[in-house]
């Protein structure tokens, strides 16, 4: 079975230390799980830690705002950010900004106090830093930001929830989402959170198995085994693959089609997000046990575009675990724009198998033989 040609990898540690996120090719990492109280916005410190275009991100992600006030508007290629400065007659001097490509520190010292205006390493996207202009309007300071891609457009000019529901949901153009890994409890969890937030339909493919059977999955798997129980839950997904704008949470264990590599034709459809059970303990075993996963290749999870490997569970983090998927599935797509298209034509065609090299009409997939070339 093919399998796609970037995945991105993130590391949750939902223990009381620290959240990793790192992703290959596109890479990101990130530690929380302490919040400010002002906002819930994390903080995100970017550093280059490989030479082949990889990100790390050390540290929780934060924002510290105080109780700045700001507007914020995307006009394609600039934006403009305006925050209050809550009294007149400050001179430019008394302003202290420093701008890199995804962070933007701005402070104002006045009176003899150093304030923080905003603080975040965790823009929403990468802007040009040495094209960054700013001036002060009466008791406001406006900012002129350059992004470094035009094409991207910017919910917000911090990457939270609230921007990265209504961001991933562009890009996404539609396609589906499709929960796996061991869990089937997790799977059903994220997945909602995800729905609620991208203004998608919720699916639970053991709810609709239980509803068709008139059986619970563990009577099922004890009177006709695990192989019956992914068979019918490979054809549930071969119903759902046409869906578009919906979140699928599928079985976890022996049973579910997911962790069979020959059971993807019908995943492949949409975006599959990895949430895997992990027993590293700090940011360099989880990237070790990351690589040994895409080695091995064993489970057919390996298959998945974004894979997030959580320490340790708790309900309480669900939407901290969905905000972290969608993260990592927006670097994922920004990768390769072309991705939801591909996925159309891939569901055009009838899923048959052949992701991420897609063949022209009329390949066969029973023939094993390959096409002269596949589409791009």
């Amino acid at each position: 079975m093919a399998t796609s040609t970037t995945t991105t990898l993130s590391f949750l540690s939902l223990y009381p230390t620290k959240t990793h996120l790192f992703i290959p090719k596109n890479s990101l990492s990130f530690s929380t799980p302490e919040f400010t109280p002002f906002s819930s916005i994390p903080r995100l410190a970017f550093r280059n830690f490989n030479k082949i275009n990889r990100i790390l991100c050390s540290s929780i992600p934060f924002v510290s705002t105080g109780t700045t006030h700001y507007e914020f508007s995307d006009g394609s290629s600039e934006m403009e950010l305006r925050l209050d400065l809550r009294e007149e007659g400050i001179s430019p001097k008394e302003i202290f900004l420093d701008a890199n490509e995804n962070s933007l520190v701005i402070k104002v010292q006045h009176s003899g106090f150093l304030r923080t205006l905003l603080d975040t390493n965790k823009l929403y996207g990468m802007i040009k830093p040495a094209e960054t202009i700013w001036y002060i309007d009466d008791d406001q300071l406006v900012v002129n930001l350059k992004k470094q891609d035009p094409e991207l457009k910017w919910p917000d000019i911090m990457e939270s929830w609230e921007s990265l529901t209504a961001g991933v949901a562009q890009l996404l153009k539609g396609t589906s989402i499709y929960l796996v890994g061991e869990s089937t409890d997790i799977n059903h969890k994220i997945a909602r959170e995800l729905a609620v937030g991208l203004g998608y339909t919720p699916l639970n493919t053991k709810e609709i198995l239980e509803s068709y059977s008139k059986d619970t999955i563990d009577l099922w798997v004890a009177s006709q085994g695990c192989d019956a129980v992914a068979e019918a839950e490979s054809a549930i997904l071969e119903s759902l693959s046409s869906h578009a704008r919906a979140v699928v949470s599928t079985l976890g264990g022996k049973h579910g089609a997911a962790g069979r590599p020959d059971k993807w034709q019908h995943l492949f459809a949409g975006f599959t997000i990895w949430l895997s059970k992990s027993e590293a303990t700090d940011e360099e075993s989880a990237k070790e046990e990351a690589r040994r996963n895409f080695q091995n290749g064993l489970q057919g999870y390996s298959n998945a575009e974004v894979v997030v490997k959580l320490r340790g569970w708790d309900a309480n983090y669900s939407k901290a675990v969905a905000q972290a998927s969608l993260s990592a599935l927006k670097h994922s797509i920004l990768s390769d724009k072309n991705l939801p298209g591909k996925k159309s034509l891939y569901i055009r065609l009838g899923c048959r198998g052949d992701w991420p090299d897609i063949k022209p009409p009329g390949w066969d997939p029973s023939s094993g033989s390959d096409a002269s070339s596949p589409l791009s």
